[in-house]
Formats: C-alpha cells, sequence, structure tokens
C-alpha cells in the first residue's frame, strides 16, 4: 500500500473532479485538512465563485474521503523543524512535509507554491498516482 498525504486544494480537486483514489493508496493528512478546504470554499463563496450551496455540496463529499489524519506531538515537531530550517514564517506548509517525511511515500498537491517547497525536502508524486494501482 503506497501512502500519499494531499492538501486542502488537492483534497478539493479530488472531490470536485470526481478522480477516485485507488485502493492499493492510502490518503494520509494533517488534521486541519478539512477545516483548510472549508476555508477555501467560504472564500470562493464569499468571492462569488461558488453559491453557499455548492460550497456545502463539496464539504459534504469532503467528509465522505477517507483518510488517516495525523496531528500527533512528534508531526507537529517535526513541523515546527521543517518550518525553522527553511525559514518560513507559518507551519502550514510544514505540517503536509512534516507528515509526508514520518508517514507517507510522496506528497501530491496541486499547488505550485506547496510543490516548490517540498523539492528537496519529501518526495513529490503526481495526481495520476493516486488514481492508479501501485507497480
Amino acid at each position: 500500500m503506497t501512502r500519499y498525504v494531499i492538501d486542502a486544494p488537492t483534497l478539493l480537486f479530488l472531490v470536485e473532479e470526481g478522480i477516485p483514489v485507488h485502493p492499493d493508496h492510502q490518503i494520509v493528512a494533517p488534521n486541519s485538512i478539512r477545516s483548510e478546504a472549508l476555508e477555501i470554499l467560504l472564500g470562493d463563496v464569499r468571492r462569488g465563485v461558488r453559491t453557499e450551496s455548492e460550497a456545502l455540496e463539496l464539504h459534504e463529499r469532503i467528509t465522505e474521503v477517507k483518510m488517516r489524519l495525523l496531528g500527533d506531538r512528534v508531526s507537529r515537531r517535526t513541523a515546527w523543524r521543517i518550518a525553522r530550517e527553511h525559514d518560513w514564517d507559518r507551519l502550514s506548509d510544514a505540517e503536509y512535509l512534516a507528515v509526508t517525511r514520518l508517514q507517507a511515500d510522496a506528497l501530491i498537491t496541486i499547488d505550485p507554491r506547496l510543490m516548490a517547497k517540498a523539492e528537496n525536502v519529501v518526495p513529490v508524486g503526481l495526481i495520476r498516482d493516486l488514481h492508479t494501482a501501485d507497480r
């Protein structure tokens, strides 16, 4: 079984596009992923990008995605170390990299900013890896 970490924008993308996760894989993420996804949806509603009912429907679908969520002391400490090593002023991105380093085989993100931060820190996969079988 391959374990992949995804971030909130990627979670929303998977749900919106109806991209299934292959049974060979497990999704892993920080505890904060669903709240972060809901914040993105709130921003979309406030900007008029989507209606409230559309956002809440996506939120329901997000809650149905099977994920292993982590927020333990070791993950938080590792996120702290990564943020300090790279002189970042926020822990949110570092949390995804920490969970990847500790509990997953690769990070998969559609966010080019996070992908750039992950380079040389953790392995990075592609969206297509999520819906294809392990080799």
